[in-house]
C-alpha cells in the first residue's frame, strides 16, 4: 500500500464458552468490527482511485499466545475475518503474537465456561491504494 488514507484501532474480546475452540476468532472478529464500525469516510470513494475495487484493506491482529507457552498466536479462522469487510480488496492478514488473557472471576457453565479466562485482541485496519509508479517506503 503506497498511499494510506485512514488508519483505525479497536479491541474485542471473547469470555464464554469454548475459547479453544472459537475464542481467538469471535474476538479478533469483534476487535475489527470495534474498529471499523462508528467511522464514516464518505469522501473515500473519490480519494481512491478506480473507488471500492481498488481500495485496499491491511488488518493486523495482535492475540494472545496459545496456552502451551510457546510464541504462536491462539488460532484464529481468516475467513471470518475477511467476512467483516463488504468490498475492496483485502491484503494478507497479519497475526501476530499480542492482545491480553485475563481472568474474568466468573465461570458460567451455562455459556459453555470450563474456566474463568477471557481472551483479548487488537486490531489495527489500515485503508489505502497502490499507485504503480510510485515507490513504497523502505
Amino acid at each position: 500500500m503506497t498511499n494510506m488514507l485512514f488508519v483505525q484501532t479497536g479491541f474485542g474480546v471473547d469470555q464464554h464458552g469454548d475459547r479453544q475452540k472459537d475464542g481467538g476468532t469471535k474476538a479478533a472478529v469483534r476487535a475489527v468490527r470495534d474498529a471499523i464500525e462508528f467511522n464514516s469516510i464518505p469522501g473515500m470513494m473519490e480519494a481512491v482511485p478506480g473507488g471500492r475495487k481498488e481500495m485496499l484493506i491491511h488488518v493486523k491482529l495482535g492475540v494472545p499466545p496459545k496456552e502451551d507457552g510457546g510464541n504462536m498466536p491462539i488460532p484464529v479462522d481468516l475467513s471470518e475475518i475477511a467476512k467483516v469487510f463488504p468490498y475492496g480488496r483485502l491484503m494478507p492478514i497479519d497475526v501476530v503474537v499480542g492482545g491480553l488473557l485475563f481472568p474474568t472471576g466468573r465461570v458460567v457453565k451455562e455459556l459453555g465456561d470450563v474456566d474463568d479466562v477471557a481472551i483479548c485482541v487488537a486490531a489495527c485496519i489500515s485503508i489505502g491504494y497502490d499507485i504503480a509508479d510510485k515507490k513504497k517506503p523502505s
